[in-house]
């Protein structure tokens, strides 16, 4: 009445390998993912350094690279080196960008349970700010 299968089946059972192209497991995405997220964070810092000297943001920004540097198996983050102008405006969008991309690293170590990269995110998230709120304390004074 029926006609077997002849062909093999497109879908495969849970549980099974498939050979045809590698898996990575969760806690491997998650180290991916938040290894991005530290190396745009560290990319917009090194533009903040590039902009506003300080200590703090060298500080960051080497301990993002040991973190970037720790989560791709030791391979150190490419660094950029940037050279602008600095006015206001470009200052105050790159920290709202770094408070941003923190806050997506806080919450992807948080998910990943890495108690380092998670506490990294936080005080960068308030640092970014802190800095914002100083911005804004000096336009509505000055």
């Amino acid at each position: 009445m029926y006609e077997p299968i002849r062909t093999k089946s497109v879908h495969t059972m849970a549980g099974t390998p498939t050979p045809d192209f590698p898996h990575r497991t969760r806690e491997e995405e998650l180290d991916i993912q938040l290894a991005g997220h530290l190396a745009a964070l560290l990319t917009v810092t090194d533009e903040l350094r590039a902009l506003a000297p300080s200590d703090d943001l060298d500080a960051a920004a080497e301990r993002l690279a040991e973190q970037v540097s720790r989560l791709r198996g030791g391979r150190p983050p490419v660094r950029s080196s940037v050279t602008a102008a600095a006015h206001d405006a470009h200052t105050a969008a790159l920290h709202r960008r770094a408070h941003a991309l923190a806050g997506r690293a806080l919450v992807v170590a948080a998910s990943r349970a890495d108690t380092a990269a998670a506490i990294l995110a936080a005080e960068r998230m308030d640092a970014h700010s802190a800095a914002l709120a100083d911005r804004r304390e000096l336009s509505t004074t000055g």
